[in-house]
């Protein structure tokens, strides 16, 4: 707020107080609530008129707040990233209901992800997925990498005699994903392939240790270690003033120990 008038700074201190952002909070939570109901044709038919007026005007309270914000930080609004998700989110939901932009109204339910900006915990699991990312794209290479052999390898082994699960190398590809995630993968898939390929097993469970066991864990580790990470920096201060605070307190018994050694 530095460089500011005081009645942006007072602005600014408002809009962002916590006592706002709780109200603010709340209303995201009830517009959640109103969108939900607003597919349900039994709620529109019994309050149809009046989920609408209220929906209408948690958007107008949700325009007011980024107008304020504006208003308080000017240019400096923008550089947060946060701000310009909350500005884009609020946009969409202005979008007209009739023309070409009228897709957009689908999307209305973004406004729910504003809950994302406002709650702390929320936002630094977001900031920590967003750190991960380079690191998830190595593993995400070196899992396609995987794939592609694989499927490649079960095309050739069972494409013949099972063409709609192997017949080319998209259709493994699938058939490989659908292995990945467990689903139906020993009835559906792999039994049936043991039929007419009795080593079959040998091709299929590895590929489910790997690409399962090992290569989804290590995307949760670098997402934890990142995690993590982000948050040791912020600890460190903390840690730091009770150390500070623990000798302060240790002076103060020493001090009042002389005092009482003088006074007796």
């Amino acid at each position: 707020m530095n460089g500011l008038s005081p009645a942006r700074e007072r602005v600014g201190a408002w809009i962002e107080s916590p006592r706002v952002q709780r109200w603010i909070i709340g209303l995201i939570v009830v517009n959640a609530v109103i969108l939900g109901l607003e597919t349900s044709p039994r709620a529109m038919a019994l309050a149809g008129p009046a989920l609408i007026a209220a929906d209408h005007a948690i958007l107008a309270v949700f325009v007011v707040e980024i107008l304020l914000k504006m208003y308080a930080r000017r240019a400096g609004f923008f550089r947060d990233p946060w701000n310009v998700f909350d500005f884009i989110v609020v946009g969409i939901a202005l979008a007209p209901a009739t023309g070409p932009l009228a897709v957009l109204r689908t999307l209305r339910v973004l406004r729910v992800l504003r809950l994302v900006s406002q709650v702390p915990r929320l936002r630094f699991i977001v900031e920590a997925l967003l750190h991960a990312i380079p690191g998830i794209g190595a593993i995400a290479g070196l899992l396609g990498l995987l794939f592609y052999v694989f499927a490649v390898m079960a095309t050739g082994l069972f494409g013949a005699s099972f063409p709609d699960w192997f017949g080319s190398v998209g259709a493994s590809l699938y058939t490989l994903f659908q292995i990945m995630t467990l689903e139906s993968w020993s009835m559906g898939i792999v039994r049936p392939v043991m039929e007419l390929y009795p080593h079959a097993w040998a091709f299929f469970v590895p590929f489910i240790l790997l690409a399962t066991f090992t290569m989804l864990n290590l995307f949760i580790a670098i997402i934890v270690n990142t995690m993590q990470a982000l948050s040791e920096p912020k600890a460190a201060p903390e840690q730091g003033f009770e150390s500070e605070l623990r000798a302060l307190r240790a002076e103060l018994r020493e001090l009042r120990a002389a005092l009482a050694a003088r006074g007796s």
